[in-house]
């Protein structure tokens, strides 16, 4: 494994997101010093946090999966998740709404789940459903160590025998395909490959092995931290803090000095110099390739994962029909896809999440009132309407969304809004994400593992990034890895390995004490 060379005793970490803030916390662990720069106000990145009339809003992800990767973290400087952020296993973790009228509970316990599949659909689908759970797993674990939590530095790296084993579980087909090998029910079939939408591709075209989204999702579990999703970043910055890292809240990094092929110091947009031997940058691509002063030639421009409008209502009512996360499918289903990814339509006939986070913490609203985040994806601003569009457009298209919920059964929702905050593409481009999508660059098969945007950049040898846009990829899990994989490329080593399954119940988000640092990574 490629690491930095020379000096690395003090690193400067831009930006204080999931990525950064993983990646500070092993950097203290093996011994190093750390400087967080942040240009927001507090930690969070895209986990940030937006306070509306006595409502407290998550502006980011609202789905967690896997917080092991997050006790790692945590672990590698004697810490604990656990100690910081008060974890509620979700049971349902999904509730999904289907356009016949039918509902489906998803459980991740998988005796419950074969019991609510034969209510749902009959026996047969019940042990399909058994098959796909453990045909999942076995995805998981050929691929989580060799392929996810992973630093690549050739394409090479893939010849392995974990290769060989992904290809005999069919991981290289297509995922419709796959999951279509268990499951003849069309609404079963779309509960486990809608997950395929966060890494941009439709279900018919993405690899099988991105099946491991929906382990993520359907088998490992989902869990909910009391406060919103803000409680982990905010956490995470607690023990970070409490390790020795410096933070700078409110500061912009406008430029990189650099002597011959090493940066020396970032410079702040106050005019402060802040010298370093390394430097991990976890903002968005483009801004971290312009401060770079390059970007690595690709063979083609890269493609990025559908946007999202993004309608937060406080209301004074809710509906018993919805679970905490309720997946509300339309009828179309190809099209669908077709539409946000192709043509750069906005969907005919939406399928949306809606996420009640008040359901398990009433205080994240003022007394009686409740808290609706309603995502809809849409196209980036690459396919589809461009980020200014959106300015008239947003309003209008918010209306349809709170007519489609109210014909889905929300009755009276449009009079029930209080507090509302509505989030387009034109938000998203003027946070600096590119074609306007938080999703950044999409999992196509060019756009993955070694093919990914690499974590080092060619003629700057102590520059690293972390974040969604380069390995392994979009999603909390994956930017938690790519801050432990960024500070390997540091230190040499990797704290520990991720454990290939996740227990339930309330130790689940224990994990052991950290490897040494140095420890060399055989990938």
């Amino acid at each position: 494994m490629r690491t930095v060379p020379g000096p690395t005793d003090h690193v400067v970490v831009v930006g204080a997101g999931l990525s950064g803030l993983a990646c500070a916390l092993h950097l203290l662990g093996a011994g190093r010093r750390v400087t967080v720069v942040e240009r927001d106000a507090g930690p969070g990145g895209r986990a940030g946090r937006l306070r509306l009339g006595g409502y407290e809003i998550d502006t980011g992800p609202t789905v967690l999966t896997m917080p092991h990767l997050a006790d790692e973290a945590f672990a590698a400087v004697g810490d604990s998740l656990r100690h910081h952020v008060e974890l509620v296993p979700l049971h349902p973790a999904y509730r999904a709404r289907f356009a016949d009228g039918t509902a489906l509970d998803v459980h991740t316990d998988g005796e419950a789940m074969e019991e609510e599949v034969r209510r749902f659909a009959g026996p047969a689908e019940a042990d399909g459903y058994r098959r796909l759970r453990d045909w999942l797993e076995r995805l998981y674990r050929a691929q989580m160590r060799r392929f996810v939590d992973a630093n690549f530095d050739s394409p090479f790296q893939l010849l392995h025998p974990d290769l060989a084993r992904l290809a005999a579980l069919g991981g290289f087909g297509r995922l419709d395909r796959g999951i279509g090998r268990f499951l003849q029910d069309p609404r079963l079939r779309r509960v486990f490959s809608f997950q395929a939408l966060y890494a941009g591709v439709a279900p018919a075209r993405a690899l099988a092995a991105y099946a491991v989204i929906a382990y993520m999702d359907t088998v490992a579990g989902v869990w909910f931290p009391k406060g919103g999703m803000h409680a982990l970043p905010r956490g995470m910055a607690d023990a970070a803090s409490g390790a020795g890292a410096e933070f700078r809240w409110s500061s912009e990094v406008t430029e990189l000095e650099r002597s011959g092929d090493r940066v020396r110091a970032v410079r702040l947009a106050s005019g402060e110099r802040i010298a370093c031997d390394a430097v991990v940058l976890t903002c968005e691509l483009p801004a971290a390739h312009e401060l770079l002063g390059r970007a690595p030639r690709r063979p083609v421009r890269l493609r990025h994962s559908p946007s999202a409008v993004v309608l937060h209502a406080g209301t004074d009512r809710t509906w018993d029909s919805l679970a905490h996360h309720t997946l509300s499918f339309g009828a179309a289903w190809e099209q669908t896809f077709e539409e946000l990814t192709r043509s750069g339509r906005l969907m005919s006939d939406p399928s949306l999440l809606i996420t009640r986070p008040t359901t398990h913490d009433p205080r994240l609203a003022p007394a009686g009132r409740h808290l609706h985040y309603v995502l809809a994806p849409c196209p980036n601003t690459a396919v589809g309407p461009s980020a200014e569009t959106w300015r008239d457009l947003g309003p209008r298209y918010r209306d349809s969304l709170v007519a489609e919920l109210e014909r889905r059964g929300l009755d009276g929702f449009a009079d029930s809004v209080q507090e509302e905050a509505l989030i387009t593409p034109l938000d998203w481009t003027a946070q600096g994400h590119a074609a306007g999508s938080p999703f950044s660059v999409s999992h196509t098969f060019a756009q993955t593992g070694p093919f990914r945007p690499r974590n080092l950049i060619r003629g700057v040898e102590n520059a690293v990034l972390a974040g969604c846009g380069t390995t392994p990829g979009v999603g909390v899990p994956t930017v938690l890895l790519s801050g432990k994989l960024a500070a390997a490329r540091v230190t040499g080593g990797t704290p520990r390995r991720t454990v290939t399954s996740l227990p339930s119940g309330p130790r689940a988000a224990r994990t052991a004490p950290a490897t040494p640092a140095g420890v060399h990574d055989p990938s």
